[in-house]
């Protein structure tokens, strides 16, 4: 079976921006009236445990990226009885990862209250809150979690974001009414723990409709049981660097700085990471398709495609860097108010951090199409051993600047050439990584001029928020894609780029014609 996979990419781009713009919106309005109505430091704690329970998960890192890869060729040549033998495998494990899950859990529940500085609401315990999430976090596993993969390795996370924004509705309803009315955090989570029950359930559901040919049954050669340990073991590590280096720094926040500090540096990483996960629905959208594409193509084909999506990704968080400059401020002083505000500096801090960590993630999704797990697997360890130390050597002395720049730094100097190096020895030819570093860097600067002429003129406007940010709307829809149009647009990369994406919008937004003219 060959995946249509510009077809498929284009409604999964559809629907993911739908769930996502849900799921920045409705969570934007709980954080909002969770500090109406319960305080500040409960945004402390909903971080802070988040983070814990997502360094627990490395019980489950590698397997659910293994369990899709190894379905990619089995999907092309139609082979069920493969595909069967790969879900009752996959069923196995994760009912393991949800005992150890729990067990390690348990286990750490005393350690808990060490992790936060200052005061806790006196009404709230803190264990009973903790099991609660991971309560939330075990039931994932033994209920059903083995059959995403069959959306995914098809192409079809479409039908997840619906299944998704469906169960969350009723979440964030009830969860609302529950602030509102009795103001009980702990009803808050319990609701948080149904929603992941319905949520999985309906995704069973489905799934067993539309591909009721495939169930977990048969068993796989002990070949191909070992070689996909092997690629388990491989993103294990990988995995786990990643997973240190993004929630190491909310838990140095919270030790050492204090949940009011955590919950005012989350409102910005929550704009931050709400725009990121608008961007990873047009990167996840196409990684089934790569996977496809990396068994039916040639590779100078996939080194075209990583030049034509890198062109459109890097044209798109440009724009989103010089939005984070110039808006950041005022509709953070809109939302929370100047008592909850950080400086400018910390702006330019996570627009950097944005940057490595949007450009980080975009070039995995070719690594983990293409399964290069094995030679990778020990970058995102060193990345985080880096932050990490830097976070614990910077805390003290530079506040929340050092922990956001240490992520920056890690990822600068370790992470990102890393990762190219990689791609550039192990999938691509070495020959053509200066083709690639050109457009990279070239992208760069104009990022910055961009940035810095964006700065130069909304910075010193001098107007009440609301009319701030209208103003400086304009000059991001403006000056970033005029700059960018002006010194890119003779690249070799522009028209194909363009044409794909006048493609995926099925010439909706007629870039073809008006772009190409230039």
């Amino acid at each position: 079976m060959k995946i249509e996979r510009t077809k498929n990419a284009t409604r999964s781009i559809a629907a993911g921006v739908g769930l996502r713009l849900f799921q920045t919106v409705i969570p934007f309005l709980m954080r909002t009236a969770m500090i109406h109505f319960m305080g500040v430091e409960y945004l402390g704690l909903n971080s802070l445990f988040s983070s814990i329970l997502h360094i627990l998960n490395l019980a489950e890192l590698g397997v659910g990226y293994a369990m899709v890869y190894s379905m990619y060729k089995p999907i092309a040549e139609d082979d069920e009885d493969r595909i069967c033998a790969l879900m009752g495998l996959y069923r196995k494990y994760y009912r393991v990862i949800g005992l150890v899950i729990g067990a390690v859990g348990l286990a750490l529940t005393p350690f808990v209250p060490s992790l936060i500085t200052g005061e806790v609401p006196a009404e709230l315990n803190i264990y009973w809150l903790y099991l609660l999430n991971l309560g939330a976090t075990v039931l994932t596993y033994w209920l059903f979690a083995y059959r995403n993969c069959l959306l995914q390795a098809h192409q079809r996370m479409d039908i997840a974001s619906i299944i998704t924004m469906a169960s969350s509705s009723v979440q964030f309803l009830l969860q609302f009414l529950i602030l509102v009315l009795w103001k009980n955090y702990y009803l808050y989570v319990i609701v948080l723990l149904l929603s992941t029950v319905v949520n999985n359930l309906l995704t069973a559901l489905v799934t067993m409709k539309k591909y009721p040919q495939y169930k977990p049954r048969g068993t796989l050669e002990k070949s191909e049981v070992k070689e996909i340990n092997g690629k388990i073991r491989d993103l294990f590590s990988g995995k786990l660097g990643s997973v240190v280096l993004q929630h190491a720094d909310t838990v140095v926040i919270s030790a050492f700085l204090g949940l009011t500090m955590l919950a005012i540096y989350q409102n910005y990483y929550f704009i931050m990471s709400a725009v990121i996960a608008m961007v990873e629905i047009l990167i996840s959208s196409i990684t089934a398709g790569l996977g496809n594409s990396f068994v039916t193509e040639t590779k100078e084909k996939n080194y075209n495609d990583l030049l034509k999506f890198s062109f459109l990704f890097l044209w798109l968080i440009g724009i989103c860097i010089c939005c984070f400059l110039s808006l950041y401020q005022p509709f953070m002083e809109i939302w929370v108010g100047s008592e909850l505000m950080l400086g400018f500096g910390v702006v330019v801090c996570l627009s950097a951090y944005f940057f490595v960590l949007s450009m980080s993630r975009f070039l995995s999704v070719f690594k983990d199409a293409a399964g290069l797990w094995h030679q990778d697997r020990f970058r995102p360890l060193a990345s985080a051993l880096v932050n990490l130390t830097l976070n614990l050597l910077t805390v003290r002395k530079l506040g929340i600047y050092g922990i956001v720049l240490s992520t920056v730094l890690a990822k600068v100097l370790v992470g990102l050439p890393w990762l190219i190096y990689n791609l550039f020895t192990y999938m691509f030819d070495r020959t053509q990584l200066k083709g690639f570093l050109k457009q990279l860097l070239g992208f760069v600067a104009v990022m910055a001029l961009a940035g810095a002429a964006v700065c130069g003129i909304c910075l010193p406007i001098s107007l009440n928020p609301w009319a701030k940010m209208a103003v400086c709307v304009a000059v991001c829809a403006v000056v970033p894609n005029g700059l960018f149009y002006l010194l890119m647009h003779r690249s070799p990369q522009f028209a194909p780029s363009v044409q794909f994406a006048d493609r995926i919008t099925k010439g909706k937004l007629k870039l073809e014609k008006r772009l190409l003219r230039g």
